[in-house]
């Protein structure tokens, strides 16, 4: 009789114990994000190459930045809003803190795309791209400071290349400083750096909990509001642009705000910041490209290799010498 007691113990017990395992299975299953279809090195490449359509939407527009950089990020929100609420649901709210990374790095945004457009026509087009995409340095920089993450070597070593790279495609050399007024031109493009870094880094930081989502959806809310407040204090704002307008502002809106700066915000807290830093260069060599075949704009062949020193040191930079992905490839990090 006791073993037969002793016997339905322990059955029951079994029992108890692979329910309990099924239901724990659940919650993870509940709580782990969908698998990404692609790495962490390629989705930010595609994404780089994805934001490059942006500037030739905006252009075709006609739209001035106060305009363009509203529309391009509201006309993303719908999308965006229905995309969160399944990580909603999975993950519940996010945390305060990864709330104000969001809000503050879409102000940023706003200040970037405002003070950028500006610039191009106060100091030319060459000055103001070289100098925004001086984030290449100043992101990784920002991620040594305040989350003591090494820089490596052979970052180090191709930067100068990089840096040349840039510079050949904006055509400084070419253009110089030839615009209306040079000296507050330089200025807004200095902001402009700075605010596009910071919104990077930012943008990094915030998915590093998850809720990558959610809290991407903050940054292009805040940008919303920031740009309008901006384009509005400017004299650059149209609150009834053409039907045209609009619908290379939606176009803009989804490969930028829907797609590419989407997918930025998965894949650059998975990346080393000197990694997402380098590859968010392909966009200028990009938007070159597409300028010449959509625009019908003519590079030099000075600008051409400009591009072509982006294209191999990002590759050098990039790819080099290394052996299984690190963990920080795999999964979101925790800061």
């Amino acid at each position: 009789m006791d073993r037969r007691c002793a016997g339905r113990r322990a059955i029951s017990v079994t029992v108890a114990r692979t329910r309990s395992v099924a239901r724990t299975d659940t919650v993870r299953d509940r709580l782990r994000p969908p698998r990404e279809p692609m790495g962490p090195r390629a989705g930010q490449a595609v994404a780089a190459l994805m934001l490059a359509v942006s500037p030739v939407c905006i252009e075709l527009s006609g739209a001035d930045a106060g305009t363009a950089s509203v529309y391009r990020c509201l006309l993303a929100l719908p999308a965006l809003v229905l995309l969160v609420l399944p990580e909603y649901r999975r993950e519940g709210p996010p945390p305060r803190r990864q709330l104000a990374y969001g809000l503050a790095g879409g102000v940023l945004f706003a200040g970037d795309m405002l003070l950028w457009t500006r610039a191009i026509t106060e100091v030319g087009a060459g000055l103001s791209t070289v100098l925004v995409n001086v984030q290449v340095v100043l992101v990784p920089l920002l991620a040594w400071a305040v989350d003591r993450e090494r820089v490596p070597g052979r970052f180090l070593l191709w930067l100068p290349v990089l840096v040349a790279g840039v510079v050949l495609t904006g055509g400084l050399f070419e253009k110089g400083a030839s615009g209306s007024d040079p000296a507050a031109g330089t200025l807004h493009a200095i902001l402009a750096a700075l605010s596009y870094s910071g919104f990077l880094f930012l943008l990094r930081r915030g998915g590093f909990h998850g809720h990558v989502r959610t809290t991407y959806t903050a940054v292009v809310f805040s940008a919303t509001v920031a740009s309008a407040l901006g384009g509005w204090a400017w004299g650059a704002l149209d609150l009834a642009p053409p039907a045209g307008t609009l619908a290379w502002l939606a176009l803009a809106a989804l490969t930028s705000g829907i797609i590419g700066w989407l997918m930025v915000a998965v894949y650059s807290p998975r990346l080393p910041s000197h990694v997402g830093a380098v590859l968010l260069l392909l966009t200028p060599v990009g938007a070159l490209a597409l300028g010449a075949l959509i625009l019908g704009e003519r590079p030099s062949p000075a600008q051409w290799a400009g591009a072509a020193l982006i294209l191999v040191s990002a590759y050098a930079t990039v790819t080099g010498r290394r052996g299984a992905p690190s963990p920080e490839e795999d999964a979101p990090r925790d800061a």
